[in-house]
Order: C-alpha cells, then sequence, then structure tokens
C-alpha cells in the first residue's frame, strides 16, 4: 500500500525559518534508511504558503487565492510518498523520523486510493488508461 506522510506545518516553518545543519544531517540519514528499506518513493520540504495560491471551485467557476494561509495546523510543510505493507509499518517508520521541526511537531499519515478501491466505476477502460498514463509518467521520470 501507498501512504503519504504529511509534515504539518508550523508557524516557524510557515515563516520560512531553515532547518538547521544537524536537522538537515539527521533528516538525510532518515532518508537514507527509507531508501534502502525500499519504502520511500518520493519526499519534499515546501516553501512557506506565502509563496502558494489555492483555487477553489464552485461549479464552473474558479477563484485564486494567495498565500499567505492563517490556519498554520492545516497546512504542510513537506511530505513523503511510501511503499509499505501496511498502516502499522507506516506508523512505525514515522515515529523513528527525527522531529521535523523545532519544538512541537506532527506528521499525518494517510493511505493513498489505489485502483481496486474504486471498484466498479473504474471501468476497464478507465483503468487501461490509468495504467498507460502511470507507464508514461514513470518513463518521464526514469529519463531525468
Amino acid at each position: 500500500m501507498k501512504v503519504m506522510v504529511l509534515v504539518k506545518a508550523t508557524k516557524d516553518s510557515e515563516a520560512g525559518a531553515m532547518p538547521s545543519t544537524e536537522m538537515l544531517a539527521a533528516m538525510g540519514k532518515y532518508n537514507e534508511e527509507l531508501v534502502k528499506a525500499g519504502i520511500m518513493l518520493a519526499g519534499d520540504g515546501l516553501h512557506p504558503s506565502s509563496k502558494g495560491a489555492r483555487v477553489r471551485f464552485s461549479g464552473p467557476k474558479r477563484t485564486v487565492i494567495d498565500g499567505p494561509f492563517t490556519e498554520t495546523k492545516e497546512l504542510v510543510a513537506g511530505f513523503w510518498m511510501w511503499q509499505v505493507k501496511s498502516m502499522e509499518e507506516a506508523i512505525e517508520w514515522a515515529k523513528r523520523c527525527p522531529n521535523p521541526m523545532p519544538g512541537d511537531s506532527e506528521l499525518e499519515l494517510r493511505q493513498v486510493f489505489e485502483a481496486d478501491d474504486f471498484g466498479p466505476e473504474l471501468t476497464p477502460e478507465l483503468r487501461e488508461s490509468e495504467e498507460r498514463l502511470a507507464a508514461e509518467l514513470a518513463a518521464k521520470n526514469a529519463k531525468k
């Protein structure tokens, strides 16, 4: 199963505070462990919401809202994408993570939908189209 691990933002991360050399080294070591274990598929930190935007949908209307966004506790400062056997395994790996922020911080783990989760609504034609796009994306990423 795939799990997205969301590093929740803090006031410091939203202020643009950069991690210390020690934190970067600890996180680099942790990421190396994840890669060697075959768990980490992707991961990155995100700039503060002041450099972001949201697009709000209301029927056919689209509204762009520029950051910063006020509810820090609802924002994401970074992420990992992991391939694990279970949510329990993901939680065990998350508990080994160095504290990603100075002071209190939080990781949120969310299972990623897979094709079988959509049931009969994902018709064979739609499934084939999704598989073709996934193969295209994998080929493009392999060239990078």
